[in-house]
């Protein structure tokens, strides 16, 4: 059987964007990885079931500044089931209370997903659905 292991994310800020997915999307760190010769680091996120998370930090990655009106091709979002319309509307609450950027208010899609769209502390897209 053929499955998606892991998907894997450029960082600025490693810790960061780890306690973001710890906080809000109850991931589960594994040690950090660290290569001093290669001045790489990075941490798997676990989420349950599912793929998990590989947020990568390495100096001399370029950093090109993500812009959610202005998409590009490629991966585009990252969408986390929170089991009810109710608990999506909750954490969109939170978020947004912590300062955090709702790029699309929780609402029924046109193909019938409840959801809200945030964006991480990196401008990464992520959608919460129910």
């Amino acid at each position: 059987m053929m499955y998606i292991e892991h998907l894997a994310v450029w960082t600025a800020d490693l810790e960061r964007m780890k306690a973001f997915y710890e906080k809000y999307f109850n991931a589960t760190a594994n040690e950090k990885y660290e290569n001093n010769s290669k001045r790489f680091e990075s941490y798997f996120l676990s989420f349950g079931k599912g793929p998990r998370l590989e947020l990568m930090k390495k100096s001399d990655i370029l950093g090109i500044e993500k812009n959610f009106e202005n998409q590009s091709m490629g991966l585009v979002h990252l969408a986390f089931s929170v089991g009810s319309p109710q608990k999506v509307d909750e954490l969109t609450a939170l978020l947004e209370c912590d300062g955090y950027k709702i790029a699309g208010r929780p609402r029924t899609t046109g193909d019938g997903y409840y959801e809200s769209i945030v964006l991480d502390p990196e401008n990464n897209i992520i959608e919460i659905t129910e």
